[in-house]
């Protein structure tokens, strides 16, 4: 029997009080023109008090027709009036341009906001800041995971996302101004366990876009640069009892659009407006680049490199915390330098860089194409990356810093009258296994040069960015602390490390004073277990830093290692390059010298992803795998992506009588080890 609360529906009369006397009224008419309608006509099913959810991100994918519509109308009727938006990212050019939700800020049009991100539409920051609406700033991934929640009927979501920062109701809750007085988010206790309920709210419009639309109503997105929610909120809207509003460059004939393509069914869109070209661009800037949709790959070999500035002094720093098959997320503004360097490195192929929309490998983009990427391996829709992303799927993350804390706390997201909103950073931060905050040490017109010394301080910023207390906790350092998590803070002269007890100052640049340049401009008194050692100078001299070589000549007792509790023992073997009987002897020495004081058997597992081998050693390898398991190991299993290693590998180990056992993930390698 069905007990989980649902969120109501909105009942049909509803719409009675406009001009169709009920919806089966207006979808008649659509009907006749097969969903086809003007941006005008679209926006008059929306009526006095609709929450309307607009998608798109920042600079991307903006349902400008729609929203210019949208405001026109407004401004000529005063209709509708006392609308709730909801969004996850705002879309807009950041700046007092009339673009984007920037159509949408006036008074009267809007009663309430409940936005992820809200940095690209200052109009409506204004509107928040000025406390003429309601105001709530959510995490933007629990926004487009409450869309999928809405379009299931669930009355909202629990989840610890959140928990010590603003969104926490021990902390406001997420609430902007006074006007705002509403509990959205709820602190509650399950089975010992702190959690967040996050209420859902019914969508009575949705606005989303695609690129083709059949007449039908079915919808394609081959030429969008990202996927975003819109299936999520378009279904969210169905089953809520609301409209559906989609944006497209063009129309084909009912039936004639490949059925893999379609991203929206016809069954949940009720209007299909056709963008004015101008209306309708790719991202904000671009009109249409055929490699954010992935129509295209472009070569990297003519990245510029960055100037030797502070900002790269940073990404410097930062990129030595990169591991070989490595996830990644990147933030936006300063971290988007670490793509940068690590290209400069030639380190790009050996890690995975993501963006939180849905961007999966490839080279991100910055700026106000933040969001999408060139050469992608995959663009899925953003709730399934931030399944992924709350998972722990992300290895390292790095992250604007504008304010910290004594405590680690970071603010990224409000400054006095400046309102960011947090977007996916509390979702990021909270869940990554290793989150590095990246930003200067002071702002406000600091400027540093390098000298023989290493890195000297020519003016210093005016306004300090390390507080005894940040305005707002977008991420909170003792959560972070409390859950293990490696934290570190990278500035260009120093970085510190968050402990339980707080911020440790670990390194400091060459050339700089630790109490002039460091102490003295701190509000706090960082912990220092010991005088924190020297930057690596590479950083702070022109130059590749010879990262590559770094990055993956691990010596080989660094690459086997054993866990006692689990009598389990891990052979790193990615990268790996064996081109003679001398690398195979190595091999087999390394994991000898590791097993052989130990007087007993052992699992063990292998990655071979990237391993290569001269054709002509594989006999010798497999005789040394034979070797090792009849003295060493109990059981044994491989992966790698490899399905050429898999295939060659594998029957080599076979005819010398030794199950191969070899795997394309390490879920299903240690799955193997762990059932008998």
């Amino acid at each position: 029997m069905e007990t989980e609360p649902k969120i109501p529906v909105q009942p049909a009369s509803r719409r009675s009080q406009e001009s169709y006397t009920d919806i089966s009224q207006y979808k008649s008419g659509v009907a006749a023109k097969n969903k086809l309608v003007t941006a005008e006509e679209a926006v008059s099913i929306i009526l006095d008090g609709d929450t309307v959810v607009f998608g798109g991100f920042a600079g991307v994918g903006l349902c400008e027709e729609v929203a210019l519509a949208l405001e026109e109308r407004f401004l000529a009727t005063g209709k509708p009036n006392n609308l709730t938006l909801l969004f996850a990212v705002a879309t807009g050019p950041g700046d007092d341009r009339n673009k984007g939700l920037n159509h949408l800020a006036h008074e009267g049009l809007l009663r309430r906001i409940i936005g992820g991100h809200w940095g690209l539409a200052p109009k409506i920051q204004k509107l928040a800041i000025e406390n003429k609406v309601e105001a709530y700033n959510l995490p933007l991934g629990i926004i487009s995971h409450l869309f999928r929640n809405i379009a299931s009927r669930k009355a909202g979501i629990f989840s610890q996302v959140g928990l010590g920062t603003f969104v926490d109701p021990r902390n406001g809750g997420g609430k902007l101004n006074a006007k705002t007085t509403e509990d959205l988010v709820r602190l509650l206790d399950i089975e010992g366990e702190e959690y967040l309920y996050y209420k859902a709210l019914p969508v009575n419009v949705a606005v989303i876009r695609g690129t083709t639309a059949d007449t039908d109503g079915n919808i394609t997105m081959e030429r969008e640069a990202l996927t975003l929610e819109s299936l999520s909120i378009a279904t969210a809207a169905r089953t809520s009892g609301g409209l559906v509003i989609a944006q497209v460059e063009r129309v084909a004939q009912a039936g004639s659009l490949n059925s893999r393509q379609v991203k929206i069914p016809g069954i949940l869109v009720d209007c299909v407006v056709v963008a004015r070209p101008e209306n309708h661009w790719q991202t904000i800037t671009d009109q249409y680049n055929p490699a954010f949709s992935g129509e295209t790959r472009i070569p990297l070999t003519s990245l510029p490199a960055m100037p030797m500035d502070i900002r790269k002094i940073i990404a410097r720093r930062a990129v030595f915390e990169l591991k070989p098959n490595c996830v990644v997320n990147l933030g936006i503004g300063m971290p988007e330098g670490v793509a940068s360097v690590a290209y400069e490195e030639s380190i790009l192929d050996f890690i995975t860089l993501t963006a939180e929309p849905g961007v999966i490998g490839g080279l991100p983009s910055g700026g106000l194409n933040f969001g999408v990427g060139v050469n992608a391996a995959a663009i899925i829709d953003q709730p399934y990356q931030f399944d992924f992303y709350n998972g722990g799927g992300i290895d390292v993350a790095f992250l604007g810093m504008a304010q910290a804390d004594r405590q680690g706390n970071v603010n990224v997201s409000r400054f006095g009258p400046k309102l960011a909103g947090a977007g996916g950073f509390i979702n990021i931060s909270q869940n990554s296994k290793k989150v590095v905050f990246v930003g200067t040490f002071t702002a406000g017109g600091l400027k540093c040069r390098l000298d023989n010394r290493g890195l000297a301080i020519e003016q210093e910023g005016k306004v300090g960015k390390f507080v005894r207390d940040v305005e707002q906790i977008t991420f909170s350092g003792p959560y972070g602390a409390k859950s293990g998590q490696k934290i570190l803070y990278i500035t260009e002269r120093c970085v510190f490390r968050l402990g339980d007890q707080g911020l440790e100052l670990t390194e400091i640049a060459p050339g700089v004073d630790l109490q002039k340049d460091i102490l003295d401009l701190i509000d706090f008194k960082p912990l220092m277990r010991r005088p924190p050692k020297l930057m690596d100078e590479r950083i702070f001299k022109p130059g590749p830093m010879g990262l590559k070589e770094e990055l993956l000549n691990i010596t080989l007792e660094a690459r086997i290692i054993y866990d006692a509790e689990n009598n389990m023992m891990f052979a790193n073997l990615a990268g790996y390059s064996v081109k003679s009987i001398e690398d195979i002897e190595a091999v087999r020495e390394a994991i000898e010298k590791l097993l052989k004081p130990l007087g007993k058997r052992v699992y063990a597992v292998g990655n071979y992803d990237r391993f290569t081998i001269d054709p002509d050693l594989i006999g010798a390898y497999s005789e040394m795998q034979q070797y090792l398991m009849e003295r060493y190991f109990s059981k044994v299993s491989r992966f790698t992506t490899s399905a050429f290693l898999r295939l060659k590998l594998g029957k080599a180990l076979e005819d010398r009588g030794v199950a191969p056992h070899i795997y394309e993930s390490p879920d299903e390698a240690h799955k193997f080890l762990v059932n008998d």
